[in-house]
């Protein structure tokens, strides 16, 4: 590793951090005395420069990763560079919606921050090293704590920040603890050498003790993904976030997330060629390019079932809270969790074939464009009503019809309804796990997933029930900001066509994922 090979690989990153500090010294001295409303157009605009500059590093990067002796630290294409490139247009999303949503006098630090935690996400897609997935979780965690609190005449924004720190915190504890384990096991940082190490510890009786670092990385990794029973933090800080900063931690932190778990699946089901381990006189040379059709022996018998394990109970928790739930905010909080117990059931039943990354991305990213979406109407509807609550959507599509026909488009995705792109994402997913397994078990999870896809249907139709057929109390029109509502346009109009062509963005990951 050299310097040229660490500016190299991390040229995205480094875009976002430079337009970080060019939107800092462009906020802080030039825009100084210029009105809120334009310093915040500046900045969300600079901002979204900087993600089209990570963007095309992404797309245009080539060769190999970074790598430290023989060990891969960070990965470039592949997996890594659609979740990359997923991130960095979910953020540049979020950032527009600032336009028309100014809940800070301090626009130029909030920019800054979401691209820094952006930065972060770009780190942890494509991390292949446990202490450099570490370093990008914490970037990525503390920028979401900040963005949480930011809206500071909110007493809810500002208790929904210290839960979320204070649960952030214990979480990075777990995860630390269980990698430390494994770095015990294995005496390494490196992904595979991690996987091929405790193979070995395991055949020679350490099961328990890897199973109880397995148990301490999903609670960390749980959190992140908000999975039941580490689901918490995830209602009040979707309640209390500004809205954008909501959208921002419900697509892209899941994307980078997911991301992170993809690797790690990765990395469990293929050896890499010409694998040594050098110091305890072990060497193992597989053959070049020679899969795992099953997981090493000591995953093989945890990490698959605790992932169904999350994933069951993300499902029926997840789902059933979100019927109690008047808030719309809320309601999406628990939808994202019962949205997490479908993709962790894709990583239960991981297979080495690039079906599988591909199902996932797919999913995370769709997820992604269609979250920031519903936060997007719900900012509006709640700056013009002063609540998120069912009510506040009633007579909506008299009050804005182009508002109230982008949410029927995003929740009726959300719930999996065609020919919109939820649908195939469900599809797709749901299909590739009976693919990968044909046994009663994953039958019946797919048969849970499918009956509480339905069940998220009534919750999703409460709100568009009150926005088309209740009468409205105040008929009084609702205005979005002309920026705001072409963005809400682009993103419903997006989920309708990756839906009536899902092949798009299937041939587009696929390019990446071969």
């Amino acid at each position: 590793m050299n310097y040229a090979d660490l500016f190299r690989v991390t040229l995205p990153e480094t875009a976002l951090e430079v337009a970080a500090l060019l939107v800092l010294v462009v906020d802080l001295s030039l825009l100084r005395k210029a009105a809120l409303q334009t310093r915040a157009s500046v900045a969300a605009l600079l901002g979204v420069a900087g993600c089209a500059a990570a963007l095309w590093a992404v797309l245009a990067s080539s060769g190999a990763g970074l790598s430290f002796g023989n060990d891969l630290l960070l990965a470039v294409g592949g997996s890594a560079a659609v979740a990359q490139a997923g991130i960095l247009i979910l953020t540049a999303l979020t950032l527009l919606l600032i336009i028309g949503s100014v809940f800070t006098r301090n626009v130029g630090e909030y920019v800054a921050v979401v691209l820094m935690a952006a930065a972060g996400g770009l780190i942890i897609a494509a991390a292949q090293d446990l202490l450099v997935i570490f370093i990008g979780l914490e970037l990525l965690s503390l920028g979401l704590y900040i963005l949480t609190a930011f809206a500071k005449l909110s007493g809810k924004s500002a208790e929904a920040a210290m839960k979320y720190y204070l649960f952030g915190g214990m979480s990075a504890a777990f995860l630390l603890f269980g990698f430390s384990y494994l770095y015990g096991m294995s005496g390494s940082t490196s992904l595979p050498r991690v996987i091929l190490g405790t193979y070995f510890f395991s055949a020679n009786g350490g099961t328990p003790l890897l199973l109880i670092a397995l148990v301490m990385i999903a609670v960390g990794l749980g959190f992140k993904v908000a999975a039941v029973p580490f689901h918490l933090w995830a209602p009040d800080t979707y309640e209390g976030a500004p809205a954008p900063a909501a959208a921002f931690i419900a697509s892209v932190s899941k994307v980078a997330s997911f991301a992170l778990l993809i690797s790690i699946s990765t990395s469990i089901l293929w050896w890499p060629a010409a694998l040594h381990m050098k110091g305890s006189a072990i060497a193992i040379v597989p053959q070049p390019g020679t899969p795992l059709l099953q997981m090493t022996y000591g995953f093989v018998s945890g990490w698959p079932f605790i992932l169904m394990l999350l994933a069951a109970a993300s499902m029926v928790v997840g789902n059933l809270a979100a019927l109690a739930q008047s808030s719309v905010r809320r309601l999406l909080a628990y939808s994202a969790i019962a949205h997490a117990g479908y993709i962790l059931l894709g990583l239960a039943f991981f297979s080495w074939t690039p079906a599988s990354a591909q199902a996932i991305l797919y999913y995370i990213l769709t997820y992604g464009l269609t979250t920031i979406g519903a936060f997007g109407v719900v900012d509006v509807v709640e700056r013009a009503t002063g609540s998120d609550r069912m009510d506040s959507f009633l007579g909506l599509h008299k009050r804005n019809p182009p508002l109230a026909a982008v949410l029927l488009v995003l929740f009726l995705s959300l719930a999996g309804i065609p020919p919109l792109v939820g649908f195939w994402a469900k599809f797709n997913l749901f299909a590739l796990v009976l693919a990968t397994s044909s046994g009663p078990v994953p039958f019946t999870l797919v048969a849970l997933a499918v009956a509480f896809s339905a069940v998220s249907l009534y919750y999703y139709l409460q709100v568009l029930k009150r926005a088309y057929v209740k009468p409205a109390v105040d008929e009084t029109p609702i205005k979005a900001h002309p920026v705001t509502m072409a963005v809400l346009i682009a993103i419903s109009a997006a989920v309708v066509l990756l839906g009536c062509f899902p092949a798009l963005l299937q041939q587009w990951i696929s390019t990446f994922i071969a």
